[in-house]
């Protein structure tokens, strides 16, 4: 499931980096794991009328993810930073070659991002096609050609690579292009980090009892990518509202996409043997994962995927309210991001609901359709600052 975490950029399923782009497997090992199997949990059904829940939209404490810290390492890097960083030396041409292999990379695997990118300064599309790299060989480790020889030896190699990136002594070209990206942005080593937590995560989970657990998933994947990318991008100079608030906003869009992804492969990743969806919610609803794994939908499944639909949409409506405070010209692949992944819940709509045995599907070209209208948003949405006093229902402290 981590091969579609995204924010603000997808990452393309079942597609892989290959040649001189990515060589992960010949520098972290080669080691084999066991086959995930499916685990059938029972729920009884229900009789008579019935009355369905409101699905919780509380995830985790935000501190428990330590989330503050890393905005105010990343917003005020002298107050923490004793030595400055060091710009990495390289031979003439070299890091050129490497911002130019990560903008193939990033120009093949996410078209739609990328054309978004074009309008950023060259110093920050530069940075963004970087961490997008280094966040899909991340992603590869799992689910790429070589996820059948993955251990958790391999994620603490992968894991040691990210601290000689962040110390000046990357690996290879693409590395190289992040280490001088880290060079040039207060980007704080953490949420890099807490991406191959979430790598961790998928190599030995394969349910998630309750929402709380599944938001913390959601944070590891792709939260983590809004606290790598707000950084680069920028914030608005004439923006009124707190760093934290637009951090929170960034989160919020990670969260909405990762949920989308969820919905949109429940029959793919039951085929794999795993199920992203609360347990606790499916047991409310009178499901199991037997109603999965036989790709039948019931009334019951429909209603639920409703509730579901819902709450990502919520957040989604949260990061609309946040994407208008970056720079000017790093909103559009945000609002991009928004608007695409909004079309796929409606494609599951659109689908009665069946993600069973369908995978909805937003084509390139209804997404290059939509680009206009993210870039009219990108330049038109604001937010009536007098009114806003903060941007999460929660009080900014349960997320």
């Amino acid at each position: 499931m981590v091969s579609q975490m995204s924010l603000p950029f997808p990452l393309a399923a079942n597609a892989s980096i290959n040649g001189s782009h990515i060589s992960v497997s010949k520098s972290i090992g080669r080691i084999r794991v066991g086959v995930i199997r499916a685990q059938v949990t029972l729920a009884p059904k229900p009789t008579g009328d019935i009355s369905y829940p409101q699905l919780s939209k509380q995830g985790i404490f935000l501190a428990d993810l330590h989330v503050q810290e890393v905005v105010e390492r990343q917003t005020q890097p002298a107050k923490f930073i004793t030595i400055p960083r060091q710009k990495p030396q390289f031979r003439p041409g070299f890091i050129e070659e490497a911002y130019e292999s990560c903008r193939k990379i990033c120009a093949e695997y996410a078209k739609t991002f990328y054309l978004g990118t074009l309008l950023m300064t060259e110093e920050r599309k530069k940075a963004i096609w970087a961490i997008y790299v280094w966040c899909r060989r991340t992603d590869e480790l799992v689910d790429g050609p070589n996820a059948a020889y993955m251990s958790s030896t391999v994620l603490d190699r992968w894991e040691e690579r990210l601290h000689d990136i962040f110390n000046g002594r990357p690996y290879d070209m693409l590395d190289a292009a992040l280490t001088d990206t880290v060079s040039m942005f207060p980007l704080d080593i953490k949420p890099f980090r807490d991406m191959i937590e979430g790598m961790r995560m998928d190599t030995r989970k394969t349910r998630y009892k309750n929402f709380e657990e599944l938001h913390q998933y959601c944070y590891y994947v792709a939260g983590t990518v809004g606290l790598m990318s707000v950084p680069v991008m920028g914030i608005a100079a004439e923006s009124l509202l707190p760093a934290q608030t637009i951090y929170n906003a960034a989160l919020y869009l990670g969260l909405g996409n990762q949920l989308t992804n969820i919905l949109r492969d429940v029959g793919e990743d039951a085929s794999r043997g795993r199920v992203y969806l609360p347990q606790d919610e499916l047991a409310q609803f009178g499901l199991s994962d037997k109603d999965i794994f036989s790709r039948t939908v019931t009334e019951e499944w429909k209603v639920f995927m409703k509730h579901q639909i819902s709450r990502a949409r919520f957040y989604f409506k949260l990061a609309e309210e946040g994407a208008s405070q970056l720079e000017k010209a790093s909103r559009w692949p945000v609002w991009s991001s928004l608007i695409i992944y909004g079309k796929i819940l409606d494609a599951i709509e659109d689908n009665e609901y069946d993600n069973l045995t369908r995978r909805a599907y937003v084509g390139r070209a209804k997404k290059l359709m939509m680009l206009p209208l993210a870039f009219t948003r990108s330049l038109s949405f604001s937010l009536n600052l007098k009114d806003q006093h903060t941007l999460s229902p929660f009080n900014n402290k349960l997320q």
